[in-house]
């Protein structure tokens, strides 16, 4: 039995395709804009949330930011600085396993905090390796140092790591399970069985027929 099955490499393949695609022609056009350079891992950590609870397997995380930089080169061969999320993609990824994805999504408020610290941390950690393999001195310093950058990015794991985040939440609430999760243990409550209500209702008619 593969490792990975068909529904997890169809997620991993998507979110790695938005994340790659979006990062090579939305983000260029918001940092022209605004100077700002968090876009990408607003979008980044929101799908590696979103793949994370999906999946919950080691590897997804990695294999999401291996793609989306593989999909970021074919589009913008330049923009050598993703390479800072890849690696904050694998951070990610070991750091949600190390925790165990059975325990981290146990309790929804703590898989909540989990996430969104982890996903803050990571773009951090992005922010810190860019400036410091791929970036002038000159322009750096200008930007305020590593420690300015690093906390630019940062901002995009808060708000991409509170994205994801609601949106694994209301996903769940929906009743829509996450891979080796029931539905009701997605809403974050006790299954409910009807069946045994339907074959009760189901007897008593039948019973009923037979009186008559």
């Amino acid at each position: 039995m593969p490792y990975f099955g068909t529904r997890d490499l169809a997620g991993i393949t998507f979110f790695a395709g938005l994340w790659g695609v979006l990062n090579a022609t939305i983000s260029p056009v918001f940092f022209q804009l605004f100077r700002l350079p968090f876009l990408c891992g607003v979008i980044g950590f929101a799908a590696l949330i979103l793949k994370v609870w999906w999946v919950r397997k080691f590897g997804a995380a990695t294999f999401v930011g291996i793609i989306a930089t593989t999909v970021n080169f074919m589009f913008r061969p330049d923009a050598t600085q993703f390479l800072g999320f890849t690696a904050a993609s694998i951070f990610f990824d070991l750091a949600t396993s190390f925790t165990g994805h059975k325990h981290l999504f146990k309790k929804k408020l703590t898989s909540s905090i989990t996430l969104f610290g982890l996903s803050v941390l990571s773009a951090a950690i992005a922010g810190l390796i860019i400036p410091a393999l791929f970036m002038d001195p000159v322009i750096l310093g200008r930007c305020g140092g590593p420690s300015a950058w690093s906390g630019l990015h940062a901002v995009g794991g808060v708000i991409g790591g509170a994205v994801g985040v609601i949106l694994t939440n209301a996903l769940a609430v929906r009743g829509i399970a996450a891979k080796g999760t029931k539905i009701g243990e997605a809403r974050g409550r006790k299954d409910i069985t009807p069946d045994r209500e339907t074959s009760s209702s189901a007897s008593s008619s039948e019973i009923r027929k037979c009186i008559a």
